[in-house]
């Protein structure tokens, strides 16, 4: 059994992300903000969360073997934007309509839905600059003349996932479909939905540390896994499962095994991703 202290690398590259986030966000602010515009962004980017997207692409950047640095941390972020995004576009009325979003209330409800919008718009452009930015920033650090072709990959995997065969795919089914009602199609549902930006958090991730072919495919599965399974958790937290809950739990426990499976060719650097999968099957 690892003796790895996942509790310690948490609080560890949470507060790195959070601190990022708090300072580029204030730095880039202009002296004027028409509309609230900036204010409604940071309301919702710095309210509590849990950094579990931006968490994994350092996660799977160390399993390649890259330390963190600023850079890595900056494409980290950027997936933190597009969540943030995505969850103040979710909550709108014509959306899934909600009053509250980590523990406070909605951006709508408190800007209003047309800067709740802006807002979302805002920090979805705002990733793909800071994509770009990281990708400078490593370039002029090493030189290494593969990073132009990383940054790419990069920038072509989130958005993927957070655009139309991802994420914005997923909430057009949920708007345009009955819900669903076999595990079936709650698993493609949640694999579109959910889990497309898990999937491109790996697949940042492995980007920017240069990992291999054989590399980037493990981690691309372990994404994969990890969304769906991710879901699943959710929904058993919430009561709100189409199956029985052990069946519910079944699949959990397969797609973290399978997501575990996934990285079995990495070595200990690829703990954090290990512990995080485990965790997740055990609620």
């Amino acid at each position: 059994m690892s003796d790895f202290d996942l509790e310690s690398w948490l609080r560890t590259r949470r507060a790195e992300i959070d601190a990022l986030l708090a300072a580029r966000l204030t730095a880039a602010a202009p002296a004027e903000d028409p509309g609230r515009l900036v204010e409604a962004m940071r309301y919702s980017l710095l309210a509590p969360g849990k950094r579990l997207r931006p968490l994994l692409v350092l996660a799977a950047a160390e399993a390649v073997g890259r330390a963190s640095d600023e850079p890595l941390r900056l494409a980290a972020a950027a997936v933190e934007l597009v969540h943030c995004y995505s969850l103040i576009h979710d909550d709108l009325p014509d959306m899934d309509d909600d009053d509250f979003r980590r523990g406070q209330p909605a951006n709508h409800r408190v800007f209003g839905p047309a800067t709740a919008i802006l807002a979302g718009d805002a920090l979805l452009t705002l990733a793909f600059a800071w994509l770009a930015e990281a990708g400078a920033a490593a370039l002029a650090a090493t030189g290494d003349p593969l990073v132009p072709q990383s940054t790419l990959r990069a920038i072509a995997a989130l958005a993927r996932g957070a655009g139309m065969s991802g994420m914005v795919r997923g909430q057009a089914r949920d708007l345009a479909e009955p819900p669903p009602t076999s595990l079936q199609a709650v698993e493609r549902l949640a694999a579109e939905k959910t889990g497309a930006l898990f999937r491109a958090a790996l697949e940042v991730g492995a980007a920017v540390a240069g990992a291999g072919p054989a590399q980037e495919k493990a981690l691309v599965r372990f994404g994969t896994h990890y969304g769906v399974a991710f879901q699943h958790a959710d929904d058993l937290v919430d009561g709100d499962h189409v199956t029985t809950q052990t069946e519910a739990r079944q699949r959990l426990h397969a797609l973290t095994q399978a997501a575990l499976d996934a990285v079995s060719l990495f070595d200990k650097h690829a703990e954090p991703l290990r512990a995080l999968a485990r965790r997740l099957a055990d609620g």
